[in-house]
């Protein structure tokens, strides 16, 4: 069995407790005041630190380093671009927001990115689910109209990417000879996410990788059979990918001693702030994602072990953070575990990350790819000397 790992950079900060960020969550949040600024608890995204984070996971093996996209992240077309010269073989899971620009021009970026990195990029595209703050951007599509423009941009890139002129006529769209200065070669590969019944079609006909978030095992089960079926009918195979933090430790006593370390650090006025901004969400993977430690917030409590909603799959890191709310905690044997169960699943990519990105990075990639190696679930790339 052969699986892709891929880490993560932290463009809105990073540090040694839970960094709130991500989808829809106010700026600061996650990061209590007496922390902010210190070297030893928040640490500034800054270009030097980011490229620290992108060796430690080239050195490790993986193969790639998602960049997210929003408001409060630094761009990820330019924090990667900076990077390509920082590093050797590491692609860029570039994510990007497909109404913003136009989608000639992504097709120009992409494969401009492509030819000047040696072929290390592949994309993420994100549609959005929070409409304020798809209104800071100056877009006002619904949820659905969101989407259904994003397929029309994605059929735009790919024609754009083709050896003639391309054009198209479309509802959000209108392009005569849509074209590169040169193809990309290799064409990035298109990573996609959305639970939503107006999303399985757009991956479905689109995307080369689908994406979940971290939930329980039978729940990423159900939505891999869905897409895996709408694609089907479009012709189409997908890979499959998901996102997760890793919190893994020589025993599970050290694993979920650091896990209730994160937990109390929280301050409860942050977790109120942010659950508040991530209950408005549009996006029905963030609903997903909230309902997992719906009864820890109602009842609250200290132990860590409640926020486990199937084992060693932890609910804590979603009460501040947006997006990936979920961990993989345990011994490294144990999150060797629950990675193969979800590649029984499908699951073929695995994107990670854990706070403090490097320190975890070098958890995992010490301690769990070397059990995954033993058994035989081989990475795609090993680590560099």
């Amino acid at each position: 069995m052969t699986l892709r790992f891929h880490w993560f950079l932290p463009t809105t900060g990073d540090g040694r407790t839970l960094v709130g960020g991500g989808h829809s969550v106010p700026k600061g949040v996650g990061v209590p005041a007496e922390q902010a600024g210190t070297a030893d608890r928040f640490r500034a995204p800054d270009i030097d630190y980011l490229a620290q984070i992108a060796r430690t996971a080239e050195h490790l093996g993986f193969e790639a380093v998602l960049t997210p996209t929003g408001t409060w992240c630094e761009d990820a077309w330019l924090v990667t671009a900076a990077l390509i010269r920082e590093t050797r073989r590491l692609k860029f899971l570039v994510a990007f927001r497909p109404g913003l620009i136009s989608p000639t021009l992504a097709a120009q970026m992409a494969a401009t990115y492509q030819r000047i990195s040696g072929g290390r990029l592949a994309l993420n595209v994100v549609t959005g689910g929070e409409a304020a703050e798809q209104r800071r951007f100056g877009d006002h599509l619904d949820h659905d109209e969101r989407y259904a423009r994003t397929g029309e941009f994605l059929s735009v890139v790919r024609g754009a990417w083709g050896a003639e002129p391309f054009d198209y006529d479309g509802e959000h769209y209108q392009v005569e000879g849509a074209t590169v200065r040169q193809p990309p070669d290799p064409v990035p590969p298109i990573y996609f996410g959305g639970s939503s019944a107006a999303a399985g079609p757009v991956a479905a006909r689109h995307s080369d990788v689908y994406l979940t978030w971290g939930e329980p095992p039978d729940q990423v089960a159900a939505k891999i059979a869905h897409i895996r079926e709408l694609a089907e009918r479009e012709g189409r195979t997908l890979r499959f990918g998901i996102r997760l933090h890793t919190l893994s430790r020589d025993t599970p006593e050290r694993a979920w001693r650091e896990a209730g370390r994160l937990l109390e650090s929280l301050d409860p006025a942050s977790v109120a702030k942010a659950q508040q901004a991530l209950a408005a969400s549009e996006s029905v993977g963030q609903r997903r994602m909230r309902a997992l430690h719906e009864r820890y917030r109602d009842g609250g409590g200290t132990d860590p072990r409640e926020l486990e909603i199937y084992p060693n799959l932890w609910a804590g890191v979603g009460l501040v953070r947006g997006g990936a709310g979920t961990a993989l905690v345990g011994s490294h044997t144990e999150v060797a575990d629950r990675i193969e169960e979800y590649a029984s699943l499908g699951i073929e990519e695995f994107i990670l990350s854990g706070y403090p990105h490097i320190e975890e990075a070098y958890w995992f990639g010490e301690g769990v790819l070397p059990e995954l190696r033993r058994r035989g679930v081989t990475p795609h790339l090993r680590a560099t000397a």
